[in-house]
């Protein structure tokens, strides 16, 4: 089974030390063992590995050695660094881990100008067309009540799906959580996931879950972060010309997990919507290295349009995403109706896709989801 970032991966596999982030369980392992057969995989959490690691006594006969786990590793960026400065490639070097490798990109630090990062994500509509004999139907349904975590999804039952959720659920919690932070209440962070699940699709206050769970707001926002770089919850932020008033404004999260969800049939499938706009666009910027985002939209009376796609931070598409209205959203007129940009209806349940004379579409969720555009219709 070849995962979307294979070709990117493989091409790049003999330039810089490769980092490969994202969610546990989404396929990083699988993949990293596809590259090349010809490799050596090293886990932090092996006793016996982390002798050789302390002797430096891989097999550098090998043409990729993968290390899986080594953000626990104490000074692992600068160890690494020295590996890289002094013997430089080959092997090919590929770092994966589910936590704490995606705070990279965000600081400057000693691997600077040394690695490519790569986001895996979970299955979408399109990657999962492409490998399995399921229909579009098919894929939608277990997408919408199993997520995209490859696992479940390929075993396509909610039972299966139950059970390996306390196990996944438990391990970011219960092992990657406190690798990544001293936090020892778990028990207000689960609490804290809950009240997520049935929030997703409306803008969330710091101030607010702080008074749910008798907290401060810093502690939260902490929480929050946590949670993001755990891969559990992504954020979505408001859209401003101004920056700083876009930052002063409340987030919408989002979770990797589709299944995760709490909610009416049209907040599930806005999460689905996300998770693929997402993965997309930081395809774009991984891949590609160009500068996609997304955002949401929302006025000073409370309307809004759930995604903004900008390209160096300028619009370029416009979603809004419906289970059964076919009737098109006035709010398409409401934002930007100066700026030249794609405008899309994204519909659960619709008869018919329908485009209209001043430029707008209103699309069957499959279709949108079978390919996943972040310019033009």
């Amino acid at each position: 089974m070849d995962r979307y970032l294979n070709k990117a991966l493989s091409e790049d596999m003999g330039e810089k030390i490769l980092l490969l982030t994202g969610p546990r369980q989404c396929g990083k392992t699988t993949l990293s063992k596809m590259l090349n057969p010809d490799f050596q995989y090293i886990n932090y959490d092996l006793a016996e590995h982390r002798l050789l690691l302390k002797e430096k006594s891989w097999d550098r006969q090998k043409t990729l050695v993968i290390f899986d786990e080594l953000h626990k590793m104490t000074h692992w960026k600068a160890w690494l660094k020295g590996i890289y400065d002094v013997e430089g490639l080959p092997p090919a070097l590929l770092v994966t881990g589910s936590a704490k490798l995606n705070a990279f990109r965000k600081v400057g630090d000693s691997l600077a100008g040394r690695h490519f990062q790569f986001r895996l994500h979970p299955l979408d509509m399109k990657e999962a067309l492409a490998f399995t004999d399921l229909n579009r139907d098919e894929c939608f349904d277990r997408l919408m009540n199993l997520g995209g975590f490859p696992e479940p999804f390929l075993k396509g039952t909610k039972r299966f799906y139950n059970r390996w959720k306390r196990s996944h659920t438990n391990l970011i919690l219960r092992e990657d959580l406190l690798t990544l932070s001293a936090v020892r209440d778990i028990q207000s962070i689960e609490t804290l996931i809950e009240l997520l699940r049935s929030r997703v699709g409306s803008p969330v206050s710091a101030n607010s879950l702080a008074r749910d769970l008798q907290k401060s707001p810093n502690t939260i926002q902490h929480w929050l972060k946590l949670l993001e770089d755990l891969y559990v919850v992504f954020k979505v932020s408001p859209f401003h010309k101004n920056i700083a008033r876009a930052l002063l404004k409340e987030p919408k999260y989002y979770f990797y997990d589709n299944a995760m969800v709490v909610g009416s049939q049209g907040i599930k499938l806005e999460n689905l919507v996300a998770c693929a706009l997402l993965k997309e666009t930081q395809r774009r910027q991984d891949v590609e290295g160009e500068d996609f985002d997304m955002h949401y939209i929302r006025n000073k009376d409370g309307q809004e349009i759930d995604f903004l796609i900008t390209q160096e931070n300028r619009p370029c598409k416009l979603i809004e995403v419906k289970w059964k209205d076919a009737n098109l959203s006035p709010n398409f007129k409401r934002f930007l109706p100066e700026e030249s940009l794609s405008r899309v209806q994204v519909v659960g349940e619709l008869a018919q896709n329908k485009s209209f004379p001043t430029g707008e579409r209103v699309e069957s969720a499959k279709d949108f989801l079978a390919v996943v555009s972040l310019q033009g219709a």
